[in-house]
């Protein structure tokens, strides 16, 4: 389980930064008094536009960044006094993060399993799992700087739950793939969620939202503007389609 309360994030800002902004203003506000929860079994869904404060809310989950104010408890663990034991229960997936160009997809989720103390018996029959699941036993020993965009996700995924946390954070790892790669990503969420994990999975995706939500949030501007159920959201609409709907809230033309 998630459980996010008041949480809060300010960043300073460099005078470069505020001339650029026009703002007079010391400091920005990433994440303002947001809080949820997202509980096992489910898939909570984190909607928003560019720089609405998604991922620093789960970088924030993650123990990679520390909150301004407010609290948050992974797995029953505070991230912040407790962070060794949060990185245990948790893996972490986002779009944006390098690989070891010089390793293998094999030495490489290897090398991530020996962090979180796996023995080799538990790491051979995850490994096996993982990499016929994903299709990367075709491609296990090359290097990682010969492989394609949807290869390296799919390796960043092996090494995100090669560890079988109990807590998994998606953030947008769809971006940029190609359909088949994103359908592969689509179905594994699915999988975390039939295992009983406690899933986070943010994105911009509509159609991804459809296929995915059970308890969903929208942030724009570090704000929470909604808060419930995904059926609840179907219900409650005002707009013809889910995409108009989101640009409604956020305070677009639809």
């Amino acid at each position: 389980m998630i459980i996010v309360d008041h949480l809060s994030k300010s960043f300073s800002l460099s005078r470069k930064q505020r001339t650029e902004m026009a703002s007079t203003s010391k400091s920005i506000m990433a994440v303002d008094d947001v809080s949820f929860t997202c509980k096992p079994g489910e898939i909570f869904t984190l909607l928003g536009p560019n720089g609405a404060g998604k991922s620093t809310t789960l970088r924030i989950l993650a123990t990679m960044l520390k909150p301004t104010s407010g609290s948050v408890r992974v797995a029953g663990f505070d991230t912040v006094k407790e962070a060794e034991k949060v990185r245990g229960k948790i893996g972490f997936l986002t779009n944006t993060t390098a690989l070891y160009d010089r390793l293998t997809p094999t030495e490489i989720v290897k090398y991530y399993a020996d962090l979180h103390g796996m023995d080799n018996r538990r790491f051979e029959e995850r490994k096996r799992k993982l990499f016929e699941l994903l299709g990367i036993d075709e491609f296990a020993n090359r290097r990682i700087g010969k492989l394609s965009a949807g290869m390296k996700q799919k390796v960043s995924i092996a090494r995100t739950i090669i560890h079988d946390p109990e807590v998994v954070v998606f953030d947008e790892p769809t971006v940029g793939l190609d359909v088949i790669t994103a359908r592969n990503i689509i179905q594994l969420i699915r999988d975390c969620k039939k295992e009983g994990k406690t899933v986070i999975f943010s994105t911009h995706i509509m159609g991804e939202v459809s296929l995915l939500s059970d308890e969903m949030a929208i942030i724009h501007n570090g704000k929470l503007l909604y808060n419930s159920s995904f059926d609840n959201f179907l219900k409650q609409m005002k707009s013809r389609t889910i995409e108009d709907e989101f640009i409604r809230m956020v305070g677009g033309e639809a």
